[in-house]
């Protein structure tokens, strides 16, 4: 893999970054009435989406390393896998949105396209290439079905 740094640790650091942001510059600050609120729900949201997905995963005996794709012992393509090929980079895109909320500040949000880039080029597609090399035609049509993100 192209990643040496797990994506929950890539995530993690682009939440420290956004917090560094929002300090940085607080013209770009803002805040509404139900902010706090909406911020925790898009988190559980995201948090729940990892967590079911890496349900699935463990249901199906499965690797759940980002580090090794080639241990894969089978497709999952349940759950939320029937929308987004990447549930769990989607989870945490979802987290630095509802944290980029916490914070309020509209450079924060910067990070979260910067962090969807990063993994795409150096952990999607990298596993891609590596789950069509093992399952084929399968997993071919499974690409062709389901959108990387959302």
């Amino acid at each position: 893999m192209k990643l040496l740094i797990p994506p929950p640790v890539q995530a993690l650091i682009c939440a420290g970054i956004m917090w560094l942001i929002a300090r940085q510059f607080p013209d770009f600050g803002f805040s509404f009435a139900v902010q706090q609120s909406l911020a925790i729900l898009i988190c559980i949201v995201g948090i729940a989406i990892d967590l079911v997905s890496v349900g699935l995963f463990t249901r199906e005996k499965t690797t759940v390393s980002p580090f090794s794709p080639a241990n894969t012992s089978s497709l999952v393509t349940s759950g939320f896998y029937k929308y987004t090929r990447n549930p769990m980079y989607l989870g945490m895109a979802c987290i630095l949105t509802g944290l980029a909320f916490w914070l309020g500040n509209f450079a924060s949000f910067l990070m979260i396209p910067c962090f969807i880039w990063y993994i795409t080029q150096l952990q999607i597609i990298p596993e891609e290439e590596i789950l069509f090399e093992k399952f084929g035609q399968e997993y071919g049509e499974y690409m062709l079905r389901v959108r990387r993100w959302i």
